[in-house]
């Protein structure tokens, strides 16, 4: 009998399962290929397409607000101009990443996880795939691995958060949601109206403006918003004058530096950070009052996720006069466009309704254990990573507050040294046991729309280590890889395993 004993429904097994091919996934694979070669794995892709939220996410403008430098893997340095790059550049990247590294052979494309189930007595995952062919059919298969990892991050692909406003279908022209951008719209010379204020909406304003006839973005309350160069010119000299990965390491930790230093000052001195982006911001636009009406929040800086804007086009797409911005609630469309609770009509001919996203845990596959669902609202998760009493599982979320992959790769480096402590310890299953006592919080904690509609559907995170998910690259870079995996998860031997299923068939044999 094998160490990992097979699903007699089964007809194939790997040690590794990763779910999602976007950022996340590529680095995860790259981690386990180098750091757990014996591995076998696979990465199973429900899209078509490589990439992710890159390949997904088609608008105008589609870009990271997050520097390249910390964005991109550090593994493999960022060699092009911009610090803050467009939606196809970083595309691009992960793809050549994953070809660079053969990542792209163990990709497995429209083939979605919708069910996995983990057999406490076999110690292995058995999953529910759906493949869908060409033709549009799908079949539905089994696959079984020792540990499953999901890197689908917490966005669900198949629907964004889409309110109900009051008579859109009297409206004559076009709505459209940004996550389902139609690949033929054409929006030169109309007039545009982007409901929203987060990332989406101050990425499409000015890359819509250059064409439309006028953009408005609409917006029911300000968001905190600063300008940030677009390339680093830093960076520039340094990439000039020292060899790729030195450059790399270099201005990778100057940014991660910078970054925590400010979100630590927005968070201990919020009075300071708002004076400060309010000057910034009226320097800018050169208008008090347009910065006081618009761009002033109610909450402190980074209660919700700042947005970024590149060289300022915003801004200066909003002081140059081919966009505005309003603030108001929508009193209901009208064929025309859009009435306010102002009584002001907002004609437009193309709406674009960038209200936000909605969260999904782990890409929609539901979990069981030994065939029961598991109740993430009741769980607590280990190093941001891994989930009490669910074993040979892994989840890989960013930080809110910086770049999604300085966590993703922290998380895939401890996904590695927890499978080479399983082999040195000859261990099937391991799995996070929570301490008693623990006081739970929201995993996310940010005040965002986005996170409160659906954030009781995920696991929670605890009031103290290792419980608590932080949001600080510095202090989880210096503890996570020193974590003892002895004193904080529960491990059964191998040998358990063996010996349940000989005393199994011993019994069987005697009947």
């Amino acid at each position: 009998m094998t160490d990992d004993p097979r699903s007699a429904t089964s007809s194939e097994h790997v040690d590794v399962v990763i779910v999602g091919a976007g950022l996340s996934g590529v680095g995860a694979a790259y981690r386990l290929q180098t750091e757990c070669p014996t591995k076998s794995y696979a990465v199973l892709e429900a899209r078509s397409a490589l990439g992710g939220t890159w390949d997904l996410f088609r608008y105008p403008g589609i870009r990271s607000d997050s520097d390249m430098f910390t964005l991109g893997y550090p593994f493999r340095p960022w060699r092009e101009a911009k610090s803050i790059a467009d939606g196809p550049d970083i595309l691009r990247y992960i793809e050549q990443t994953a070809t660079e590294f053969g990542i792209d052979r163990h990709v497995r494309y429209n083939t979605k996880v919708v069910a996995a189930d983990y057999s406490t007595a076999d110690a292995l995952w058995t999953l529910t795939v759906e493949r869908r062919s060409e033709d549009g059919t799908t079949t539905t298969s089994a696959l079984t691995c020792t540990f499953l990892y999901s890197c689908a991050g917490y966005y669900d692909y198949d629907r964004g958060h889409a309110p109900q406003f009051p008579d859109s279908d009297s409206f004559t022209g076009t709505i459209v949601h940004p996550q389902f951008w139609p690949e033929h719209l054409d929006y030169t010379g109309k007039r545009v109206v982007v409901i929203g204020s987060g990332a989406t909406a101050v990425t499409l304003v000015p890359s819509m403006a250059t064409d439309a006839a006028h953009v408005t973005m609409l917006q029911r309350s300000p968001t905190w918003i600063s300008a940030v160069p677009s390339r680093d010119k830093i960076a520039d000299r340094l990439r000039a004058m020292l060899p790729a990965g030195m450059a790399h390491r270099i201005i990778r930790t100057k940014n991660i530096l910078f970054s925590t230093a400010f979100y630590q000052y927005c968070r201990r001195r919020p009075e300071g950070a708002r004076e400060l982006l309010i000057k910034m911001n009226t320097r800018i636009l050169g208008d008090a009052q347009l910065v006081e009406d618009h761009f002033t929040p109610s909450y402190n800086p980074w209660d919700q996720r700042l947005c970024a804007i590149p060289s300022a086009d915003l801004f200066k797409t909003i002081k140059s006069g081919a966009a505005e911005v309003v603030t108001d609630h929508i009193d209901a469309f009208v064929p025309e466009g859009i009435r306010l609770r102002s009584g002001r009509v907002l004609e437009a001919d193309i709406v674009i309704t960038a209200t936000g996203l909605q969260l999904k845990a782990f890409g929609g596959v539901k979990l069981k254990v030994d065939g029961r669902a598991v109740d993430l609202q009741s769980q607590f998760v280990w190093q941001g990573a891994m989930i009490s009493a669910v074993p040979n599982f892994a989840m890989c979320i960013g930080y809110t507050n910086a770049s999604w992959t300085l966590r993703g790769d922290l998380t895939s480096r401890l996904v590695c040294k927890v499978l080479n402590h399983m082999d040195r310890h000859e261990l099937a299953a391991i799995a996070p046991k929570a301490d008693p006592g623990l006081h739970e919080r929201p995993l996310l904690d940010l005040a965002a729309g986005y996170v409160q509609r659906s954030i009781n559907e995920f696991p929670r995170q605890g009031d103290r280590r290792p419980w608590k998910v932080r949001q600080n690259y510095i202090l989880d870079w210096l503890t996570t890889m020193r974590t003892d995996l002895t004193a904080t998860l529960d491990a059964t031997p191998r040998v358990a395993i063996r010996n349940a299923h000989t005393s199994a068939h011993e019994v069987a044999s005697s009947a």
